[in-house]
């Protein structure tokens, strides 16, 4: 590999050293989180940020902990894929309610460690490899997961051995619906709710390692659409060992895609129907388990996800997501009654400071993201960043925690209430490259477009063409965010003109941009990328259209595949990594909520998969996947790949043991390299 790929590879991908999962802790006098000791370190230690002082602790380090770890339990591995986490050492921790304690696991053992004074660390007996730790209220004990039972310490088990999973989200809540966690403590550190998930009926997933065949094959439950989603239920377990089960019609609205307290006599919980186009805001009473209906936000496609929606606000009035009626802008609406118009997008809530709503709103670019306050009386925003890039906030007590990403790296900064600022120490690697790519809106559509051409090119000089894009629902390519750009850079410098397109169906251009996947990712996709590029190619004229190639990963590697199948007059090759080639396979939640029931939409499923164009390729193909890939499984590349032996048609296939969704350990940068040979070898004149 080349100096950027080793060094990004060893940096995983320039993060190392940076702080990350950052908590405001006792009344905002405490700044939790984690970072590595600098961009070579892979470990991620506990630390805190005194407000007050600005000093910097260290409370835990995983080293010390843990000299020689071993490898991760099995069910701390998938929820670290679940949640995107590649991180080593201290993956994740939970704060006590009043801030001033954390709980975290580490390769299965159980820490606490108090930042109250002097610091404390003290190791926490469990009955087993310990996961998803949580501190009750006031840091007396700690709830846990083990061996898919719910454990409290001191004290022991407290959910039943009945077969289920207790305390931790199933897969389509955390890989979908945005719910990680399974169980949260009561106000007053006595009773546990928690879900309570049966497996029992879906069908499973196995995974083998061709490379060490003397070891045992690894199988999970998984949900294909169509087919049976897991059982998920809510119980509050009391102390004495009563149990009461929290009623909600669950057969209409099988998803929870949030649960907590309120205060001890109410739980709130979002429940979703199945194709997601009602969702329900619930106010459960733990006593009897009786739930009523606060919300019902409903949209005939789809309820996009808004998070910090809904919500109940401090005044007891309700707030929810609102598109316009014309569907040019994500709002909000309290109580019903529409508070934004179409000058913002909200993206977030992200609570309340100064008595108004604390929102991360898109405004006049896509790419770019402000904070804002939102008066719930009036409508009226504030803006509390300004500027190009991607701002970002945090907040309690008082204290803000904004992180802004521009041209001129990351920053993050805590606000007092008494007006100072200070900021956590940065010790990733600075980014390489300040790249600036060129933006641009085009077709009929309004379609974002990004173009990076090699620094230092010479106008005139005709470049081939690298398609670098993710097209999927729920992800936006084209942002303010550098990080984003500096491996498109550097395929740029390799000798490409870099272009990525947000089709229709991604995020933050507009409600009716993201609903127009509806009922069929292909098409819409394909045509939007593909008129992206012709117009690109009208307006910068060293583009060469005749050497145009492809590469995604994921939905992108899906766009990668279908690029060259279908439209092999446009794109001349392609790699498509962990491309899902038949939605039929993929999971529940997902897919149902843009293609429906496949039992319904038998047309929809076919016309998206790609295992029927198999014999029409006619351009080269490099197909990648990760053999320990749970979330788009190795089948699918498989099956892609038979398709294609069986018509005859050639093509590479990449398959790499042990290998997850996330190549973590610099394995994305390998893929790279064989990438560029790839394809400076297929669009050679």
């Amino acid at each position: 590999m080349d100096d950027f790929l080793t060094l990004s590879a060893s940096t995983a991908r320039f993060t190392h050293g940076a702080p990350r999962a950052l908590s405001f802790g006792d009344d905002g006098r405490l700044l939790w989180f984690l970072r590595s000791t600098g961009p070579a370190d892979a470990y991620d230690s506990l630390w805190v940020l005194d407000t007050t002082t600005g000093a910097e602790i260290r409370l835990a380090d995983p080293r010390e902990l843990c000299p020689e770890p071993g490898p991760l339990p099995a069910a701390e591995r998938r929820l670290r894929e679940r949640t995107r986490l590649a991180a080593s050492g201290i993956g994740s921790y939970a704060l006590s309610a009043d801030g001033r304690r954390a709980a975290f696991a580490l390769y299965g053992r159980l820490y606490e460690v108090t930042a109250d004074g002097a610091a404390t660390l003290r190791e926490i007996p469990a009955a087993g490899p310990a996961l998803d730790p949580r501190p009750g209220g006031d840091g007396t004990r700690t709830a846990y997961v083990a061996d898919d039972a719910l454990y409290v310490a001191p004290g022991g088990r407290v959910s039943p051995d009945d077969g289920a999973r207790w305390g931790l989200a199933e897969f389509a809540a955390a890989e979908e619906l945005g719910r990680s966690r399974g169980h949260w403590w009561s106000p007053d550190s006595v009773t546990l709710l928690a879900a309570r998930v049966d497996e029992s009926a879906l069908q499973r997933r196995w995974f083998a390692d061709p490379a060490h065949p003397e070891l045992p094959a690894e199988d999970f439950a998984y949900p294909e659409a169509g087919g049976p989603n897991a059982d998920v239920q809510l119980w509050v377990l009391g102390p004495d060992g009563t149990r009461t089960r929290i009623a909600w019609d669950a057969e209409a609205f099988p998803y929870v895609s949030d649960a907590g307290w309120e205060s001890a006599d109410e739980v709130l919980l979002t429940v979703q129907d199945r194709l997601q186009q009602t969702v329900l805001l619930l106010s459960a009473d733990p006593a009897t388990g009786r739930t009523r209906e606060l919300s019902r936000t409903t949209h005939p496609q789809w309820v996009d996800p808004l998070p910090g929606t809904p919500a109940r606000l401090p005044d007891g009035r309700v707030l929810t997501a609102a598109d316009t009626p014309d569907g040019a802008a994500r709002g909000l609406a309290v109580d019903g009654v529409p508070l934004t118009g179409n000058d913002v997008q909200v993206r977030r809530v992200a609570g309340i400071h100064e008595g108004r709503l604390l929102i991360e709103a898109g405004l006049r670019d896509p790419a770019g993201q402000q904070v804002l306050l939102l008066d719930t009386a009036t409508g009226e925003t504030t803006p509390l960043t300004d500027g190009p890039g991607v701002h970002g906030v945090t907040a309690s007590a008082g204290y803000l925690l904004l992180t802004s990403a521009d041209t001129d790296g990351v920053r993050r900064t805590v606000r007092t209430p008494d007006g100072r600022e200070l900021s956590p120490v940065d010790l990733s690697q600075p980014l390489p490259y300040r790249v600036s790519p060129v933006l641009e809106r085009v077709t009929e559509h309004a379609v974002p477009t990004a173009l990076v051409l090699p620094r230092g090119h010479v106008p005139g000089r005709k470049l081939p063409v690298l398609m670098d894009s993710y097209g999927g629902p729920g992800a936006q390519d084209i942002t303010a965010d550098p990080r984003r750009w500096q491996h498109r850079q550097w395929w740029a410098d390799q000798g490409f003109a870099v272009v990525t397109v947000d089709n229709r169906g991604t995020a933050h251009v507009s409600p009716a941009h993201t609903h127009a996947m509806y009922r069929g990712f292909s098409e819409v996709t394909l045509d939007d990328q593909v008129a992206a590029l012709h117009a690109l190619a009208a307006r910068h004229g060293d583009l060469d259209l005749g050497r145009v190639g492809v590469r995604g990963w994921s939905y992108g590697g899906y766009l990668s595949a279908m690029a060259v199948l279908r439209r092999p007059d446009v794109f001349h090759a392609a790699a498509a990594g962990a491309a899902p080639t038949d939605f039929r396979h993929y999971d529940t939640a997902y897919t149902e909520r843009y293609l429906g029931l496949p039992q319904e939409h038998p047309e929809v499923y076919e016309r998206d998969s790609l295992l029927p164009d198999a014999p029409k390729l006619s351009r080269p193909l490099l197909l990648v996947t990760g053999l320990a890939d749970d979330n788009v499984h190795p089948s699918h590349t498989l099956r892609l790949s038979q398709a294609l032996t069986d018509a005859g048609r050639p093509h590479q296939l990449l398959a790499l043991p042990s290998v997850t969704h996330m190549t973590p350990g610099g394995t994305r940068e390998k893929i790279m390299a064989l990438e560029l040979e790839f394809f400076r070898r297929e669009l050679a004149r």
